[in-house]
């Protein structure tokens, strides 16, 4: 699951919506907020939610093996 934030969204909207796909199954979410160049990624496996500044890729990890997401657009 990816969510990118929009300049009019709230941050803790979209961390609870996050935290409901993982309850609901998801296995993996990142939420790519551009305006804190952080991305949180939500794993089904862990509690905590991992925050990376402003990384140049993600990986798709064991859900999406060999899948890589660039980020150099995303970033002011």
């Amino acid at each position: 699951m990816v969510e990118l934030r929009s300049k009019t969204d709230s941050l803790s909207t979209l961390q609870e919506k996050m935290g409901e796909y993982i309850e609901n199954g998801a296995r993996l979410g990142w939420l790519i907020d551009a305006q804190n160049c952080q991305v949180k990624i939500y794993r089904s496996t862990s509690k905590t939610v991992e925050i990376l500044e402003q990384p140049d890729t993600l990986s798709g990890e064991d859900i999406l093996p060999d899948f890589l997401l660039s980020l150099n657009r995303i970033w002011p």
